[in-house]
């Protein structure tokens, strides 16, 4: 079952995703989930986590900056630098 739950968050949207952690977040903060289903759904928020880390870093890999020639005019772009 949780390489079905992992597979199931590799197809996740970043928006469907982090909306899906926040749901997480807000249970466990309440306190109100018996302790085996809080682990388990930490355990998919920690998932969660990792897909939304993963799609910020393609999207940053995707963002480019555009580079200027010497009169000012566009000539090119090159990868952002995000360090």
């Amino acid at each position: 079952m949780a390489e079905t739950s992992n597979t199931d968050i590799k197809k996740l949207t970043f928006e469907r995703a982090i909306e899906e952690l926040e749901s997480i977040v807000k249970r466990l903060e309440e306190g109100k989930v018996p302790l085996e289903e809080s682990v388990a759904i930490y355990e998919r928020g920690e998932g969660l986590k990792s897909r939304c880390e993963e799609l910020l870093r393609q999207a940053e890999a995707r963002v480019e900056k555009i580079t200027l020639d010497a009169s000012g005019k566009p000539a090119g772009t090159t990868p952002l630098d995000v360090d």
